[in-house]
């Protein structure tokens, strides 16, 4: 279940709203939809004539009749999507190669093979720029086309100028679905914990123009739109009767006593009128109508599902479908949450970042290619900024706003092109740059409202409906003709989405172990000492079938070998795009030898069995050098299978505070000789025990967001 209840507005005007639901208006017909009763002064609404224009502007304007708005919340890095840099130093180029996509000429990261089958749909902009590196200023300038200033956007104001799809909403409203003309989900724009930055609500036009904003993940099971069904036995026919009631009581109202807020209530209850009683609106929200081919194919996470959902909305007639990249569980105090990747940015790019948004943006052109929906659908896929050139030491990149890239699809647009360019670094733009301006004047103009025209507000000021111009290299009335080639993508480097925290927990694939040294990009199990043929009898860990093995003797039990004091045998792996929570690692293991003698008098009487949640130290991720967060100790048993277990919550404690991932988090089973002296195991005699693991689970519970943080 979630909310059509806007929750950017004050809880007061929330409940007199709702109130005022309750005792009349659209309560007389069964309709439960407090999020549209946000009556305000209706801004007089003014779109005038189409500009006269030449060439493909005249060609293209009005040629997009919807917009699905990809927006990649955090900031992604140019150098790992659009604008790659592989002549640049290793700590700005990253661990990823370029690839060339199906047009010549054009390469993207290896991180996106699926989209580089597609460039030749795409218009690559390479030199966005807006100078400023904060989340909340830069973001403001792309989502409304004006520069915030001066002073912090972090929260909304009701002077502040509104987001664009707002602009949309008023000037450009959608025949079919007025009420949904303009449209968010799956959440709110948030930074970390609570606070909800400036430029996405409708501003100084007043809450009539705000976009209807839906909160919820449509992945689940039960995700349900709450307001449009219709009220207990309340059908559409008794719904008809109870607005022809209300109809005669409203025409004995004295015209002249009715004001902006009093017709502001009449179009908000008509528009809740047509809302609950068209079925299509009601089925737009309902995912179950679409096959599990085409929901796996978007793939079954908040994400693909949101961006399925954009699909099936501007299909039933949407304008506007802004998608936002939502946070993981446990994403919301932590130091690479969403697309802002300052520690890990190849971990989050290749574990969770791009697989999927690369499956699921795949999936989208296809789907709109196939139902004939993509010539008239502009897609725009950005994020408030790019990131640093220069890796930092956590193996991150922070913010950037002095150039980056953004890219666009479908109606109006040229693709199979880049236009503009960063210099050889991917610091600053190498051309002309482009602003927010620019980039809401291409859509304004794609939709059909002149960027350079006004509208007014409340008190009839007139307004500029942008400052900036089309990007006039990006548009073409007709695709290009372009000699495909085939893309060097392969997506074998980015499997569709995992959302396991741990891999090979069962240790039943052919995933080898890794040595924890030389650094590697290996996934799975990293160990040490890893047994060999030629340490057969050492103190080593080994993989078997269904199982790991942790102790001496694993190969030749009589082979003899000596064990030093402070010795140890380590099983460890990083835990995939870890985030703030509380983790309960449990293992299910039991204690093997020669015979339960050698186990119990040499084993257990020297060695100490340990769980360990750890922080890696540096971007080496040695697991031989951690920081450990949690241990606990564990005695097996010989021939006895039982399950140990180590809880422990890992996560910001303190409001407004990160908790840091830092070089990453991991496990571990280590098993340690803690006796002094040597431990001699005589040759020609049976000395073979260890700790037997046959599976490891890792549970997370995310933290919860904390409400009170809203600066």
């Amino acid at each position: 279940m979630f909310s059509i209840l806007d929750q950017s507005l004050p809880s007061t005007d929330r409940v007199a709203r709702r109130e005022w639901l309750r005792v009349g208006g659209l309560s007389a017909l069964g309709v439960s939809l407090p999020h549209l009763l946000r009556a305000a002064e209706t801004p007089a609404v003014t779109l005038g004539a189409a500009p006269k224009l030449a060439g493909e502007l005249g060609s293209t304007f009005g040629k997009a009749k919807n917009v699905i708005f990809l927006w990649l919340q955090g900031g992604p890095p140019q150098h790992e999507t659009f604008d790659p840099k592989p002549d640049a130093p290793a700590e700005i180029r990253g661990s990823f190669k370029p690839i060339s996509t199906n047009v010549p000429g054009i390469q993207f990261c290896e991180l996106l093979p699926r989209t580089s089958f597609y460039a030749d749909k795409l218009a690559i902009v390479r030199s966005l720029s807006t100078r400023d590196d904060n989340h909340d200023v830069s973001g403001y300038w792309l989502l409304t086309g004006y520069p915030y200033g001066p002073g912090s956007a972090r929260q909304i104001k009701p002077n502040d100028w509104p987001y664009f799809g707002s602009v949309v909403k008023m000037l450009k409203s959608s025949e079919k679905l007025p009420a949904l003309t303009s449209v968010w989900i799956p959440d709110m724009m948030r930074l970390n914990d609570n606070v909800t930055p400036a430029g996405q609500t409708a501003g100084f036009l007043g809450k009539l123009w705000e976009p209807e904003r839906f909160v919820g993940d449509p992945a689940l099971p039960d995700y349900e739109i709450e307001g449009l069904r219709l009220i207990g036995d309340v059908t559409k026919i008794r719904v008809d009767r109870r607005r022809d009631v209300l109809k005669q009581l409203e025409n004995r109202f004295d015209e002249t006593l009715r004001g902006g807020s009093v017709a502001a209530w009449d179009r908000l209850s008509q528009q809740a009128f047509e809302l609950v009683t068209n079925g299509g609106a009601r089925a737009a929200f309902d995912l179950s109508k679409e096959s599990d081919k085409t929901r796996d194919r978007y793939g079954r996470y908040t994400w693909g599902q949101s961006v399925l959902l954009a699909r099936r909305l501007i299909e039933a007639g949407v304008r506007l479908v802004h998608v936002n990249w939502a946070r993981d569980p446990g994403d919301n105090a932590v130091d690479n949450p969403l697309w802002d990747t300052h520690a890990l940015n190849a971990d989050r790019l290749q574990d969770n970042l791009c697989p999927q948004f690369d499956v699921t943006f795949a999936a989208l052109m296809d789907d709109l290619t196939e139902r004939g929906l993509l010539d008239e659908t502009l897609v725009v896929v950005i994020g408030e900024f790019g990131r640093t050139p220069k890796i930092n030491g956590n193996g991150g990149r922070d913010h950037w706003g002095h150039v980056f890239s953004f890219a666009m699809a479908g109606a109006g647009i040229r693709g199979g092109q880049v236009i503009g360019a960063s210099d050889k670094n991917g610091a600053y733009p190498a051309t002309a740059p482009f602003t927010g301006g620019d980039l809401t004047a291409t859509m304004f103009h794609l939709l059909g409202i002149d960027p350079n025209g006004f509208f007014l507000d409340n008190l009839n000021r007139p307004h500029p409906v942008t400052k900036g111009e089309p990007i006039a290299a990006m548009l073409a009335s007709s695709p290009a003709k372009i000699e495909l080639r085939q893309s060097e993508g392969d997506p074998a480097l980015v499997p569709p989405f995992d959302t396991s925290l741990l891999l090979d927990t069962t240790f039943q694939t052919d995933l080898p172990l890794v040595p924890p040294a030389p650094p590697s990009r290996d996934k799975g199990w990293r160990a040490f000492p890893i047994w060999t043929k030629e340490t057969a009898a050492g103190f080593a860990v080994r993989k078997e079938t269904a199982a790991v093995c942790m102790g001496y003797g694993l190969e030749d039990d009589a082979a003899g070998s000596v064990i030093e004091s402070g010795s140890r045998a380590l099983l460890s792996q990083e835990i995939r795009s870890a985030r703030g929570g509380h983790y309960s690692l449990t293992i299910k293991a039991t204690g093997i030898g020669s015979s339960a003698d050698e186990f119990d008098k040499n084993f257990l009487a020297n060695m100490t069995c340990r769980l360990v949640l750890f922080r890696f130290q540096n971007i080496n991720k040695d697991s031989r050098t951690v920081s450990e967060l949690a241990s606990t100790e564990f005695r097996p048993l010989f021939g006895k299978t039982e399950i140990f277990k180590l809880d422990r919550f890992l996560g910001s404690t303190t409001p407004g505070a990160n908790f840091s991932i830092g070089n990453g988090l991991g496990i571990a089973i280590a098993v340690e000789k803690k006796t002094t002296g040597q431990l001699t195991l005589p040759k020609n005699e049976p000395h073979r025990a260890a700790l037997r693991i046959e599976s490891v689970t890792l549970e997370f519970s995310p933290r919860v967001r904390d409400e009170s943080v809203t600066v």
